[in-house]
């Protein structure tokens, strides 16, 4: 019966319906009687002034605002050079005549503008939307992300994860440059919502691309928060302090100076109940690359991490994590031609884990059951650097530089318990591991870019040096006691008692130098050479425990290897653009040679291999209106082999998982073509976004897998041929009208096809997967009393095998969440969230529902609310679990991990505001300082005294 809850709340959510009028009327001017085409019209609560919806006008001038409740209303109509024009009006339950409204010519002198009234709430400027924050109300003291739930087509992920007309967003930035690198988190979380003026979203193309005006197919769903004039000189932040039950405490304090272009950011956090306003880029000492393979994971009913409300979640969600860290941000402009943004971030994190887990392995001829106990305590910590330096030389040419380096040391301690047994719950082997390593890294790269224009418009040169590099150390000791079924003289227990020492080095310089040549106003013709090196080396030493000395000193041979491994690629290509006033098409055509060389210095063996690859790419969009675009988009690309898979050393720190390396990899060559939908109505708010993507994969490097009778299995990856993949979208976002509240509903359909194939006991194991899921959001805006939020999934997922059949899986996992704020009498606040889950495995202790529900009282102090002492509670009902299923094509394994449970909290907030700057003049509609470059060309914005824009 549960599992149909969230299927009922999308339809209660779609075909729920009020009495609603509709609203006509026409905007002329005042002089001419002529209609003034796509002014914005909107409609504004007599009572507040909020937003209630807004529309523009057609090429008649006419504007049509349909399902508005009964209510008093202001309407608020803008236009470029216009004064602003006010009309109040009244719904009784009837549809209502606006009649005509005429427009006067603004009044200009030579210094000012004079206008009265409000900006429109959203515009549209080519490819970037732009929100009008104060329009779309928040709660007090909220943060940048409260005010982000609030937009039409824009959802907010309870760890943080921001996805605007349905694509995920990779960046946001803050008046156009970087706010701690690229970390969308450490914006939407440390920065109120209050100092907001504009909120401007587009699909960011890479710098060579806005630069030389080629479009290279490559876009980052990007948000500019642009500030408010008044709030760029000041002091504000926000610090905090809790103490809980069970030793639970959370602490954090932001504080952040501005002074024009100047801004200065430091953050500072403490707490260890999973909270993470960042999104982790941990770097893992060691781990030497992905191993490869094609096995699917299934995962469904996490339990979800720490925190409230605003914050819950963002850290580990199988796990119990203790959380240290502190940042610097720094930006500013030295002179006038050079810009700078730099910033420093450090964390300390103690991820607590333990885990128990069945497994079922099904073979052809056989079948076994794995149950496992493990816990381990991992201690990571990170320095991560972020420098954007650019220099503008002269006119023509601009330099920039753009470092970010992460230097990390982890230390990691672990201890698992497994038995395995048979068909007939026949002990078939058993293992107690112990293992313990420490780790030093280095990560990051550098890119030094060169971009020079020349005096014929869209001549461009530009040189690209990029230098990336991934170095790790590491020292572990691997104790390990293990046993296998069968006679002591055929199988007798092997203690395993080991030092290992691995560094891996992993090094890529790269050149590209790019041309650009107009043939024509319209089409463009574009020359480029890429150089490219990319070094391995991997060494692995191994020494065996001896008794008599008590320390580690007899070299194991057959554990030790040195490997070293070479990819060199020449590509030089071409690419002809095309451009139209609708449309515009891309075609290009790249010949790349590779080679790759390996070298195993222990066994003094060699082996290379000549690559010639013909790598063609395509592009096209099309502009159906102002706000309406499709396009495709076509590109080939080469994947070598890392480090780990092709170094022939065993690796046996599981001994019941045995892995090797493969010297004969060849690398992938890949083929994708996506198709985009985009179409977002300023007429109403809607916004839907569409995808379709399918690729195809050749010498696709996947894992063989041995199992031998006793259930120990060893892996090596390989080549293989016929993987294929496919996925698709639809997001559909739009305003919905109360007649006590205003809400955004958010709908998002996907679904995935994955055809693979590997190898297990030397038989092709072909595989094919499907991922269907629905999800619905309801997030009501502000109404200085009462918000909420509510939220319903259904996913469902299946796994068919053609040499196991006895794997084939499928099954469906509903989920449904809410959250409400409510704003009490004598400044007290009440709070509270809620997320239930159902899961259903294949055994029936894993066979669980479960809800977590969190809820908190509050009291708002001080004169402007400033300050805040808090009473939460977590997990009020002790339900909180995580609950993982993985699906492979080898096994299926359900695992439990010990989460956060109950605790309550006490704390205090206080959040400091202290601006020195004016109160901006009113601005003409479109006027302002925040803007964006658009597909290379310099766009400025608006009409009348629109001011110079940044570049990004």
């Amino acid at each position: 019966m549960i599992r149909i809850l969230p299927c009922f709340l999308v339809f209660l959510l779609c075909t729920v319906s009020v009495a609603h009028a509709q609203i006509r009327g026409a905007v002329l001017d005042s002089l001419t009687r002529k209609p003034l085409m796509e002014a914005s019209v909107s409609l504004l609560s007599a009572r507040d002034s909020s937003l209630v919806t807004f529309s523009i006008t057609d090429g008649d001038g006419r504007f049509s605002l349909s399902r508005v409740p009964a209510g008093s209303y202001r309407l608020l109509i803008t236009f470029v050079g216009y004064q602003n024009g006010t009309k109040t009006i009244t719904i009784t339950g009837a549809d209502a005549d606006a009649g005509t409204i005429l427009m006067l010519p603004a009044t200009k002198t030579l210094n000012e503008v004079i206008i009265t009234g409000e900006r429109a709430p959203v515009a549209v400027r080519g490819d970037t939307t732009e929100f009008n924050a104060g329009s779309f109300k928040t709660r007090p003291n909220a943060q940048l992300e409260d005010l982000l739930k609030k937009l039409p087509g824009v959802e907010v992920d309870h760890d943080g994860t921001i996805k605007a007309q349905g694509q995920t967003v990779k960046k946001v930035l803050v008046d156009g440059k970087p706010f701690f690198g690229d970390d969308p988190k450490m914006a939407t979380r440390n920065l109120p919502a209050d100092i907001v003026d504009k909120v401007q979203l587009f699909s960011q193309q890479s710098e060579q691309s806005q630069f030389s005006g080629v479009d290279d197919g490559e876009r980052n769903q990007t948000i500019n928060i642009s500030t408010r004039p008044d709030k760029r000189k000041g002091t504000f932040g926000q610090q905090s302090a809790g103490a809980g039950t069970d030793n639970r405490y959370a602490a954090r304090a932001s504080i952040n100076r501005f002074n024009g272009k100047q801004q200065v950011s430091a953050i500072g956090q403490a707490n260890n109940i999973n909270q993470q306003n960042f999104t982790a880029q941990d770097v893992n000492p060691g781990g030497g690359g992905s191993f490869g393979g094609q096995g699917i994971s299934v995962q469904s009913g996490q339990g979800r991490g720490g925190g409230f409300n605003n914050n819950t979640g963002g850290g580990n969600q199988t796990a119990i994590v203790r959380s240290l860290l502190g940042g610097l941000n720094y930006r500013d402009s030295w002179g006038k031609r050079t810009d700078v943004a730099a910033s420093y971030f450090l964390n300390d994190t103690r991820t607590l884990t333990n885990r128990q887990s069945r497994r079922e392995t099904r073979l052809t001829d056989s079948s076994f059951v794995t149950n496992q106990r493990s816990n381990s305590d991992r201690q990571n910590q990170n320095h991560r650097l972020n420098l954007r330096l650019e220099s503008r030389l002269d006119t023509f040419t601009t330099l920039r530089f753009i470092p970010n380096f992460t230097v990390s040391r982890s230390s990691n301690g672990s201890q698992t318990n497994s038995q395995t047994f048979g068909t007939r719950n026949q002990p078939l082997n058993s293992s107690l591991a112990n293992n313990n390593s420490t780790g030093n890294g280095l990560s990051g790269g550098t890119n030094v870019l060169l971009l020079r224009k020349f005096q014929k418009r869209g001549r461009t040169i530009s040189v690209n040096y990029s230098l990336n590099l991934n170095n790790q150390d590491t020292d572990g000791i691997n104790q390990s006691q293990n046993s296998f079924a069968g006679s002591e003289t055929t199988n007798p227990a092997r203690i395993i008692n080991q030092r290992n020492d691995q560094i891996t080095n992993s090094m890529t310089n790269g050149l590209t130098v790019s041309y650009t040549e107009p043939l024509n106003l319209r089409q463009t013709f574009e020359f480029h050479y890429a150089l490219s090196a990319d070094q391995n080396t991997s060494d692995r030493a191994v020494n065996d425990f001896t008794e008599a000395t008590g320390g580690y000193d007899r070299p194991n041979r057959q554990l030790t290897n040195r490997f070293e491994n070479t990819f060199l690629t020449n590509r030089i290509g071409s690419t002809w653009q095309t451009r139209r006033l609708k449309y515009s098409y891309a075609v290009g055509f790249d010949m790349q040679q590779s080679g790759l060389e390996t070298r195993n210095q222990t066994r003094d063996t060699t082996f290379t291999r000549q690559y010639t690859s013909f790598l063609p790419n395509a592009l096209f969009t099309y502009t159906f209106a102002k706000s309406r675009s499709f396009r495709f988009n076509y590109r080939t690309r080469i994947n070598a082999p890392s480090v780990s898979q092709l170094q022939p050393v065993t690796d046996n720190t599981n001994p019941l998982n045995i892995r090797l390396g493969n010297s004969n990899l060849r690398p992938e060559f890949g083929h994708t073509a996506s198709l985009f939908y985009n179409n977002f109505q300023a007429t109403n708010s809607r916004s839907l976004f569409a995808s379709l993507t399918g690729s195809l994969t050749k010498h696709k490097i996947v894992n063989a897998t041995t199992i031998n009778r006793v259930g120990a299995q060893t892996t090596q990856p390989i080549n293989v041929e016929g993987n294929k993949s496919m996925s698709g979208f639809v997001a559909l976002g739009r305003p919905l009208l109360f007649k006590s509240f205003k809400a955004n509903l958010n709908l998002r359909t996907s679904a995935a096809y994955d055809r693979g194939q590997n190898f297990l006991n030397g038989r092709a194991n072909k595989s094919d997967s499907w991922q269907l899921s629905q999800s619905v959001s309801l997030n009501s805006n502000f109404n200085e009393k009462f918000e909420f939020s509510f939220g319903g999934a259904i996913s469902y997922q299946t796994a068919v095998y053609s040499l196991q059949p006895t794997q084939n899986t499928e099954f469906l996992n509903p989920s449904v969440t809410a959250d409400v704020y409510w704003q009490l009498p004598f400044r007290f606040v009440l709070s509270s969230d809620v997320a239930y889950q159902s899961y259903a495995g294949k055994s029936a202790g894993l066979n669980q529902s479960f809800a977590l529900w969190n809820a908190a009282i509050s009291r708002q102090l001080f004169k402007n609310q400033q300050g805040e002492i808090r009473l939460s509670g977590y997990d009020l009902l002790n339900q909180n679990r995580s609950v993982v299923r993985n699906v492979t094509d080898t096994y299926v394994e359900e695992v439990q991990s010990r989460v956060l449970n109950r605790y309550f909290m006490l704390s205090f907030v206080y959040n400091l505001r202290n601006f020195t700057g004016k109160s901006p003049q009113m601005q003409m509609p479109g006027e302002g300082n925040g803007e964006r470059r658009n597909g290379g060309q310099r766009q400025n914005g608006g009409g009348g005294q629109g001011r110079g824009r940044q570049r990004f």
